[in-house]
C-alpha cells in the first residue's frame, strides 16, 4: 500500500470534517433547561445534529462586561441585578466575518452584541441605544426576526413588519430604518402584517440577498430587500401541533432548521422546495430555543456553481444587481421586474439560461417611477438558475440579475 497517497487523502477528509463542523456551528438563545421559558442563555448548538455542544453565556453564572458604545464607557454590571439578556431575547444574528452575535433584548430599544471572537471567561457585550425608535409598549414594535444577509448587513424586522431595519456590522455600527415591508400581489391572501399568521418567528437569508421570514405560525415569506416586497411562499408542514417556529438557521446541506420557544420537541429540518419538516433524530429536547443564528446562507452552493459558470463562459456587460426582480426564487409561472430608476424609452426584458441561450424576451416601454412589468414564464421551464436582463434600444445590457426558478 502506498502510504504517500494515503497521507494527502487523510488531510482532505480531515479538512472536510472540520469544514462541516464549522458550518454547523450555531448559536441558540435558550431557557435554563428546567421546563422554563426564560430565554436569557446563549448556547452553541450543532445545527446538523440538533445537539447542544457548550454554554457560551449562562445567566447568573457567567461574568460579563457591558459597554455602551454611545458613551464609550463600560463597567462590569452586577449579575445579581441585571444581565445583557435580562429582559429575554427573541432575535439574534451571527456575523461570521467579525465574530459577533447581535441581538435585541425584548422591550428594550437597543442593539446589543457579544464579541464571541474575543473569547475569555468574562464575556464582552456591547450596546447601541435608540435602535428601532418604536414605542415598545406596543408589541407590534418588538423585534423578533434578525439575520446577517449576503450583502454583509444585518437586518431586523418588527412584529408588524412596518419597520425593516438595516445595520452595519463593522467597527462603527450605523442603523437605518428602510421603511415598511410591502405585500406582493401574489401573496395568496396572506399578509406579512397579519398578527395571527405572520408575527414572531425568525428569518434566514439566501445567497441572493433575499430574506426568508418564518413566522411563529409556520408561514414563510420571501422578502426582496431592494423593493421591500414580501411574497408568500407557503406554510411549513409536518410539525407538532404545539410547535411554534421561533428559531431558524441554515444547516451545512442548505436546509432550514427550526426550533421552538414554547415546545420541548427538539429540532426539525425543512427543505426549501416543499417546506416539509423532518424531525432530527436525537436532537436536544432539554432546552427550548427562542432564536437560532449562524453564518450559513440558503442556496449558497447553487450560487457558487452559478458564479463559476457565469464568470467562465458568460460575458456580463452590466453590473449584477439584486432586488429588481421579484419574487426570487420564482415559485409560480411569473415574475415581476421593477423599472424604477430607468430612463423613459424602449427596452427589452430578456431571460437567458446560464449558457446565454435566450429563453424568452418581452418588449416594454418605460414611462415613469413605480412601473412594474409582469413576465409570464412557461410551465415547461426547467427548475434552476437564470439571468434576467434589461437591454436598451441599442442592444446594450443595462441591468442583469440572477433568479432561481423553483
Amino acid at each position: 500500500m502506498n502510504k504517500k497517497l494515503l497521507l494527502p487523502a487523510f488531510f482532505v477528509f480531515s479538512g472536510m470534517a472540520i469544514f462541516a463542523q464549522d458550518a454547523n456551528k450555531t448559536y441558540a438563545i435558550t431557557g435554563d433547561g428546567n421546563g422554563d421559558f426564560l430565554w436569557m442563555n446563549i448556547r452553541q448548538v450543532n445545527i446538523g445534529s440538533g445537539k447542544v455542544e457548550k454554554a457560551i453565556y449562562t445567566r447568573d453564572q457567567t461574568a460579563f462586561v457591558l459597554k455602551d458604545v454611545n458613551s464609550k464607557k463600560g463597567a462590569a454590571i452586577s449579575k445579581e441585578l441585571t444581565a445583557p439578556t435580562s429582559s429575554m431575547v427573541a432575535a439574534a444574528a451571527y456575523d461570521k466575518k467579525h465574530g459577533k452575535l447581535f441581538f435585541t433584548p425584548m422591550r428594550l430599544d437597543e442593539l446589543r452584541w457579544l464579541d464571541i471572537a474575543a473569547g475569555g471567561e468574562t464575556k464582552q457585550f456591547y450596546s447601541l441605544n435608540s435602535f428601532s425608535g418604536g414605542n415598545l409598549a406596543d408589541e407590534a414594535n418588538h423585534i423578533t426576526r434578525m439575520v446577517i444577509n449576503a450583502d454583509g448587513y444585518g437586518y431586523a424586522i418588527t412584529n408588524d413588519a412596518n419597520h425593516l431595519i438595516r445595520f452595519s456590522t463593522g467597527k462603527n455600527i450605523v442603523v437605518e430604518d428602510l421603511g415598511n415591508i410591502i405585500d406582493a400581489d401574489v401573496s395568496a391572501g396572506y399578509s406579512i402584517h397579519n398578527k395571527c399568521t405572520s408575527w414572531g418567528g425568525d428569518m434566514v437569508a439566501d445567497a441572493y440577498n433575499k430574506l426568508y421570514i418564518i413566522s411563529a405560525s409556520h408561514q414563510v415569506f420571501v422578502v426582496n430587500v431592494g423593493t421591500r416586497v414580501a411574497t408568500y411562499k407557503g406554510a411549513i408542514t409536518e410539525l407538532p401541533g404545539n410547535f411554534t417556529t421561533n428559531g431558524a438557521a441554515v444547516d451545512a446541506d442548505g436546509n432550514i432548521v427550526v426550533s421552538s420557544a414554547n415546545s420541548f420537541s427538539g429540532y426539525y429540518k425543512v427543505n426549501l422546495n416543499d417546506l416539509k419538516a423532518i424531525y432530527i433524530e436525537g436532537s436536544d429536547k432539554l432546552y427550548n430555543a427562542s432564536d437560532l443564528a449562524n453564518g450559513n446562507l440558503l442556496l449558497e452552493k447553487e450560487a457558487n456553481i452559478a458564479k463559476s459558470i457565469g464568470t467562465a463562459s458568460l460575458p456580463i456587460l452590466a453590473p449584477m444587481v439584486e432586488g429588481r426582480v421579484f419574487p426570487n426564487p420564482v415559485t409560480a409561472n411569473e415574475c415581476k421586474v421593477s423599472l424604477d430608476g430607468i430612463a423613459t424609452g424602449k427596452y427589452q426584458i430578456v431571460i437567458t439560461d446560464l449558457s446565454g441561450r435566450n429563453i424568452l424576451s418581452k418588449s416594454i416601454q418605460a414611462v415613469g417611477k413605480g412601473q412594474v412589468e409582469t413576465i409570464k414564464l412557461s410551465s415547461q421551464m426547467a427548475k434552476g438558475m437564470y439571468l434576467v436582463k434589461i437591454t436598451d434600444a441599442a442592444g446594450q445590457t443595462i441591468v442583469t440579475e440572477r433568479i432561481v426558478v423553483q
